[in-house]
């Protein structure tokens, strides 16, 4: 089900393919989506464009995910900005380590189509 109004979602990772696929998978049910392959140029685009949530990946070259939750978390614009994790990494220590850092969720790569945009939808409607 598409959402009423189009909701913004950046998608940060620096993979090409899965920026395409996460985009994809949410142009599909309604998203408006933004890309930035690092948390730098997250940050960059973030402070000029509007969005709704961010999902990120962990490990990124220039800005890892975990400095990009800190960073947006300590801007009050952005303190409940929804930001899921969507990574490779499963390990206990590292989803505390990111929901410390603020993270609202965590998925684990490969990703379910269904399951993102299921996902999605709880966050920011």
């Amino acid at each position: 089900m598409e959402p009423s109004v189009k909701k913004k979602v950046m998608t940060v990772d620096d993979s090409r393919t899965m920026r395409d696929m996460v985009s994809f998978t949410l142009k599909g049910a309604g998203y408006d989506v933004v890309e930035a392959a690092d948390g730098q140029q997250a940050m960059s685009a973030i402070a000029t464009t509007k969005v709704d949530l961010v999902i990120t990946d962990l490990n990124m070259p220039v800005m890892d995910g975990l400095t990009l939750i800190r960073r947006l978390r300590a801007i009050p614009a952005h303190r409940t900005l929804p930001i899921l994790m969507l990574t490779t990494e499963a390990d206990d220590a590292k989803k505390a380590e990111g929901r410390a850092a603020g993270a609202t969720g965590w998925i684990v790569k490969p990703f379910n189509p269904d399951k993102l945009v299921s996902v999605v939808q709880k966050v920011c409607g």
